[in-house]
């Protein structure tokens, strides 16, 4: 009987043996399997690979500085595939593709494709053809590059402006090398091919950081593509007025303009970027494509400060670095006040250091990052002035069709008046501007889009540090980094090159006749000028010298 409980016990004992084992394999593998769950869920696919951007930039000096600060980024994790120039803002065209080639030979890219321009059309009917250019705001685009400039009068022509820009004050021949790549008229690839050519090829984010023009006509032409675009990072714009605190020294209790147009102007809402082009903005912020915004809110908190200043001039380890403070050097002792180091900003820069923050806390969907405050905003951005469905001739979108262009509303938000200038006399009321053209203006209903918008920039987490943000102390470590620098400047690509300025005596000689010559650049312009040359300083006085073409980039001025 002993002998027969043993024996049943002892089966009874290997069943249960063998059932916590099958137990405990089936644990082991649940626990394998929700690790590798774990696994998977934490590396992130988007983490895998390289983030793919796009540029879009108006080439303007600050511009440069945001280039140099995403050149500078490792690029097995931010790789910049490609860059536009939007011919519709500071620089012109040719200027400013070569100025960009110059910076990616130093820094050893030559490899990313830079588009301008283009030859292309918009029918009337709104049909939009293949490669157009971007020189003109969308909704004056006709069937040539030749067009309106009702926007493009807010940016000076001279100091401060389009010719300072072209050229860099000067700096750009003088310091950056010169590599193999320059601006060819009619073989130079457009601003269309380049960005389809990226977009196609895969998942991207894009920068805008001038006007929108390039990208909202590849929006409205590609549409298939939109599926490719991860996510707008923007700066531009201007959402909430500077208005002064309670106890403030300001009593009048008025709100200062909120815009950045220069002073005298019938617009105190906008910002140069949107206001550049106010319906390619409407067109890319409502295009169903995630946005965020680096609005003047933000940037205003972030201007370039003499601590700053004095500390870049103190920390110029690369070429990019000592490109970048000559220009800011300049500029400030052009400036046309004293007040430089509260009116420019780390605009275009700021842009990229807090997408590139966002995008490494990817997880976080509120757009935490190191460099900035950020908040959601219901959004829109104003293209005409009400009352609706006015008839005065302003705006191109109707005027003359009984059909309106791009379909817009006869009596919607892009039927009202349209700026017609600087000193439009309908955005003029009892001497102050009313007009709100290109103003991103917070608004509910289906017109208002949800967009991240950066609102302050983050202070520097040291508190005993003279740089008074978090951003000003990541861009001094980035562009003074020995990874990925410059790999020369002009004098040293070219040791024996120098560059000289003679200035001929006349001493008391009595000059003759003062003559400008407008040339251009014709073999037989260019014997003229030699004969004037040659001619006695008595008998003509050659004072100035001007070619129409270099305005648009065609000459190696």
């Amino acid at each position: 009987m002993q002998t027969m409980f043993a024996l049943v016990w002892n089966n009874e004992v290997r069943k249960l043996f063998c059932q916590s084992q099958r137990v405990m394999r089936v644990i082991w593998v649940a626990a394998m399997v929700g690790s590798l769950g774990a696994l998977v869920f934490l590396v992130d696919p988007d983490d895998a690979q390289p983030h793919r951007i796009l540029v879009d930039t108006d080439a303007d000096t600050d511009d440069v500085f945001a280039l140099f600060y995403l050149l500078k980024q490792d690029s097995t994790r931010f790789d910049l595939q490609a860059i536009t120039i939007n011919a519709n803002g500071w620089s012109e065209a040719g200027h400013a593709i070569n100025h960009v080639y110059d910076i990616l030979f130093m820094m050893g890219r030559d490899d990313i494709p830079v588009g301008v321009g283009g030859e292309g059309g918009i029918l009337p009917n709104g049909t939009i053809l293949p490669n157009v250019g971007g020189f003109q705001p969308i909704i004056d685009q006709g069937m040539s590059t030749a067009g309106e400039c009702r926007y493009r009068q807010a940016i000076p022509v001279a100091q401060r402006g389009r010719l300072d820009v072209n050229s860099n004050y000067g700096l750009r021949k003088a310091f950056l090398p010169q590599g193999s790549r320059r601006y060819t008229p009619l073989q130079q690839p457009t601003a269309q091919q380049v960005m389809i050519d990226a977009i196609s090829s895969g998942p991207i984010t894009v920068f805008l950081m001038g006007a929108h023009t390039n990208f909202a006509i590849f929006l409205m032409s590609n549409p298939h593509l939109k599926k490719n675009v991860k996510h707008v990072y923007a700066m531009g714009g201007s959402v909430r007025p500077n208005c002064p605190k309670i106890n403030s020294s300001d009593s009048s209790g008025e709100c200062s303009d909120i815009g950045n147009l220069y002073p005298q102007d019938s617009n105190p809402y906008a910002e140069f970027n949107i206001f550049s082009d106010p319906f390619a903005a409407y067109k890319v912020l409502h295009f169903g494509i995630p946005v965020t915004l680096i609005p003047l809110d933000a940037t205003n908190t972030i201007p370039l400060s003499k601590s700053f200043f004095m500390e870049f001039e103190r920390r110029q380890n690369t070429y990019e670095a000592k490109y970048s403070f000559q220009a800011l050097k300049i500029i400030r002792d052009t400036w046309l006040s004293d007040a430089f180091h509260e009116q420019y900003c780390m605009w275009d820069s700021f842009l990229v250091g807090v997408a590139l923050s966002i995008i490494r806390n990817s997880h976080n969907l509120y757009g935490e990052n190191e460099f900035a405050e950020m908040q959601y905003m219901n959004i829109t951005v104003v293209t005409s002035n009400e009352p609706y469905g006015a008839l005065d001739g302003s705006n191109p979108l109707i005027t003359g069709y009984s059909t309106p262009r791009f379909n817009v509303q006869k009596n919607g938000v892009h039927s009202g008046h349209v700026q017609m200038g600087m000193q439009d006399p309908f955005c003029l009321q009892k001497g102050k501007g009313k007009c709100q053209d290109g103003y991103t203006k917070e608004g509910t209903g289906e017109d208002a889009v949800r967009v991240l918008v950066a609102t302050k920039a983050k202070p520097n987490h040291d508190n005993r540090s003279i740089l008074g943000r978090e951003f000003y102390k990541s861009f001094l470590h980035v562009i003074n980094s020995p990874e990925r620098t410059g790999r020369f400047d002009i004098r040293t690509q070219y040791p024996f090159h120098r560059e000289f300025l003679y200035k001929p005596d006349f001493g008391k000689k009595i000059r003759g006749k003062p003559v400008v010559f407008d040339m251009d650049m014709s073999a037989g312009d260019f014997l003229a000028l030699l004969y004037l040359l040659k001619l006695p300083v008595e008998l003509i006085n050659l004072k100035v010298v001007y070619d129409g073409l270099d305005l648009l980039g065609l000459t190696p001025t």
